[in-house]
Order: C-alpha cells, then structure tokens, then sequence
C-alpha cells in the first residue's frame, strides 16, 4: 500500500511537469482566440508535440475577418497524433497532455490512435469528447493544479 502511494504521487507530480510543459508549447501557436498545447508521452519520454494552428504551408493566421477560428485550422491534439506517423513512434499506451479538454472528432483520433490517458487543463464547452474517451475506456483526468509546483 505505501509503495502505491508514493508511484502514485509521483505520477501526479509527472503529470502536473508535462501539462506546465504543454502549456509552454501552446505558446507556439498563432492562433488568437485560444492557444493550445499538446504532449504525447510514452514510457516517461515525450514522442510528439503539437499546438493548434493552420496545416503546414498555409499563412499563420486561424482566424478570418470576423473573428472566428478557420475551418481548417488543426487543434493541438490533432498535430501531435498526426506527427508520430511521420516518426519511429507509435502512440499505443501513451498519455496524452493538452491544455483543453478535446473536442469529439479529436477523441476519435486518440481512441484510434491507442493513447490510454487523456490529461487536461481546462473544459472544452462541451463534453462530448471527454464522454466518447471515457466510453471507450481511456482515463481522463482534468488537472487544474499544474501551476502550483
């Protein structure tokens, strides 16, 4: 039992480094309503980052004239899970970190994608996405202290 306890303080104290070190890599975005971070991490090594923003090749601006965020920007969750296929890495058993809980269509790709852990910083407006995680059992945890360390 003590043993437990002190893997799973440490896991917390993990998790809380690698969501402060998301919310760094939100910074890189250029997008102007919402910033965010993405962390892939596996076997204590992170394999893939992403923040949101437009595909590769297309202006650095997600947002049109009326304010309002571009259909084809990519959120933070997307990049990362679409990096790895472009690595060595494979993200079976990962976590993933994000900055914001994730929308439905980047549950999808996490379910399909094999990451068994979801942790994230602030709620999306809607849940739908943190439902279909945990519908298709993966763990999700919001953590709101990973400014306090």
């Amino acid at each position: 039992m003590f043993s437990f306890k002190i893997m799973e303080n440490k896991q917390h104290d993990l998790d809380i480094r690698y969501m402060r070190m998301a919310k760094i890599w939100a910074e890189n975005s250029y997008c102007l309503r919402r910033k965010v971070g993405a962390l892939i991490v596996k076997d204590k090594m992170i394999i893939s980052d992403g923040y949101n923003g437009t595909p590769s090749g297309f202006e650095n601006v997600c947002e049109d004239n009326e304010g309002l965020t571009k259909p084809y920007v990519l959120h933070a969750e997307a990049n990362a899970i679409t990096k790895i296929s472009r690595s060595g890495n494979n993200s079976q058993g990962a976590t993933l970190y994000v900055t914001a809980s994730p929308c439905i269509e980047c549950a999808k790709l996490i379910i399909q994608a094999g990451i068994k852990r979801v942790i994230y910083s602030e709620k999306y407006r809607l849940t739908d996405g943190i439902d279909l995680l945990e519908r298709a059992g993966i763990e999700t945890l919001q953590l709101k202290d990973a400014d306090r360390e």
